[in-house]
């Protein structure tokens, strides 16, 4: 059993009843990961991406519960503290909380990206949420020249929908 896994199945419990969050989480983490293996990042790092692909939206139930919302930055401020107590709770450590944390109370904050972690966590959201959403493909020349920075995230993308 892969060590993240702990923190799936606590999130699938979190989301119980709600496949749509289960099934957006469980893609983000699946992308993220394969851009880090294709990334070639350090199993530290591949361990970061893969506990923010599963846990990188826990705010929303929160926000929606308190304020009826899904703000992308009402996620971020709401999803700091119980990311890392989650983290905390499955075994990990408190550097590993605390980066998983600052990413999480970020993710929707696409300027001053500060670690690959991060980078690629931001990348595999939004390859998600054009789908998920319905965005227009429109948007791809700009969210490549803006957001993207990986090779392997651009190619993902681009082979997707393209």
């Amino acid at each position: 059993m892969k060590e993240t896994e702990i923190i799936r199945d606590k999130m699938i419990e979190y989301y119980k009843g709600d496949p749509q969050r289960i099934q957006h989480f469980i893609k983000v983490e699946a992308f993220a990961s394969m851009i880090a293996k294709k990334e070639n990042v350090d199993t530290h790092t591949a361990t970061i991406i893969s506990i923010l692909g599963y846990i990188h939206d826990i705010g929303i139930k929160i926000a929606e519960k308190e304020y009826g919302s899904s703000d992308g930055k009402l996620q971020e401020k709401l999803g700091k503290e119980p990311s890392y107590n989650l983290v905390i709770e499955c075994g990990f450590s408190k550097e590993i909380a605390q980066r998983v944390s600052y990413v999480v109370s970020h993710h929707h904050t696409y300027k001053n990206i500060d670690g690959l972690d991060y980078q690629i966590l931001v990348e595999a959201d939004i390859i998600v949420n054009i789908y998920e959403d319905n965005i227009s493909k429109d948007i791809l020349p700009n969210v490549i020249k803006n957001i993207f920075k990986t090779k392997s995230g651009i190619h993902l993308l681009q082979q997707i929908y393209n």
